[in-house]
């Protein structure tokens, strides 16, 4: 019989409920490569936006080890909240101040910068549906529990939801390890997005090109860089320093 667990749901009926009724946050389904009889499964994914991928049947043995029928969902612990909501709300705050995470992929990264801009008061995250960490158990622990008390936008572009951002009045920062304006010589503008890349690559092309202001962590030590996470709180605090 399949069962439920935290951040997976396996076998057929729960998954096909899962997807017409929206009793869960489906963020992913996996279909084993020779199932048959999942078209339906196919177009709901397709009608809400989900991710699909098939998968060998091993793959899917190592993620639930019981009799999964050959298709398991991805369950996401998470209330999403549309991009414009948080938006049109974040900017009528205090400490008006998001975070767009583009393509990080630890967990643990993740949450702790949850849990600092929870910490200082922040508004929310904006992640992009695909090449990010999976917003489940793993950045639940890290922040712990912060990231239920923040509004988190999942979308599909990043790109355009900073256009989008910069035409309601959002000032667009891009965190970067070099190059950039020191952190400590600018005047951060508020409403504003924090943009902070990938562990490795950074921050990808494109998504720079809508960013308005470099800015950079002076480092007259050893270490070129800093660790996402570490860079996001120094970031945030002199936000909050500035903005206080």
């Amino acid at each position: 019989m399949a069962k439920e667990f935290t951040s997976i749901l396996v076998g057929l009926k729960p998954v096909l409920d899962a997807l017409q009724k929206k009793s869960f946050s489906v963020d992913r389904v996996y279909i084993a490569k020779n199932r048959k009889n999942i078209q339906t499964i196919v177009e709901l994914c397709k009608e809400h936006n989900v991710t699909y991928k098939f998968v060998p049947q091993e793959e899917l043995n190592k993620l639930y080890s019981g009799n999964h029928q050959g298709i398991i969902a991805r369950i996401s612990t998470i209330h999403f909240t549309p991009l414009e909501n948080l938006l049109k709300t974040a900017c009528q705050k205090d400490f008006p101040l998001i975070l767009a995470l583009d393509c990080v992929q630890d967990p643990q990264n993740i949450g702790s910068m949850v849990r600092t801009l929870v910490a200082f008061g922040g508004q929310g995250v904006i992640v992009p549906k695909d090449r990010s960490a999976f917003l489940g158990p793993g950045v639940v622990k890290s922040s712990a529990g912060a990231i239920y008390n923040i509004a988190v936008s999942k979308v599909v572009n990043l790109n355009r939801a900073l256009e989008q951002a910069d035409f309601l009045g959002y000032h667009i920062y891009a965190g970067m390890p070099r190059a950039g304006t020191s952190l400590f010589e600018c005047k951060l503008n508020k409403p504003a997005i924090l943009v902070l890349g990938n562990e490795q690559r950074g921050i990808r092309p494109g998504v720079l090109k809508r960013c308005q202001t470099l800015l950079t962590i002076p480092m007259p030590g050893q270490f070129e860089s800093l660790n996402v996470a570490q860079a996001a709180a120094i970031f945030m605090s002199e936000f909050l320093r500035q903005w206080s």
